[in-house]
């Protein structure tokens, strides 16, 4: 029996461009995930992500519906997720990694 990579199937079924539709459209769902849905993800209640950044489940909630964050605030919470902060400015199609000063 043979056995094929998933590039090899992928190249065989999808086009180029195809390919990079598909990997297009999922960068962007991932780019459009609100805190709920990251935190969801994790696995944690709010309750749980609560208690790991000192706050009540309703601190937490209010948090999760805001529009408009403090990149501390987000880098806190992403802490707690386990994970870590990163904002990327994309100019002229070039990602550019910031960093906040120290």
């Amino acid at each position: 029996m043979t056995t094929h990579t998933w590039s090899e199937i992928k190249a065989k079924k999808f086009t180029a461009e195809q390919i990079q539709q598909i990997d297009d459209a999922v960068e962007q769902e991932l780019l459009e995930m609100d805190l709920r849905a990251l935190r969801e993800a994790a696995g944690l209640t709010q309750e749980e992500l609560g208690q790991r950044m000192a706050v009540t489940q309703s601190q937490l909630s209010k948090l999760e519906r805001r529009e408009d964050f403090h990149f501390s605030t987000l880098r806190r919470y992403v802490t707690a997720l386990g994970g870590q902060l990163e904002i990327v400015a994309v100019v002229d199609g070039k990602r550019i990694r910031l960093s906040p000063r120290a």
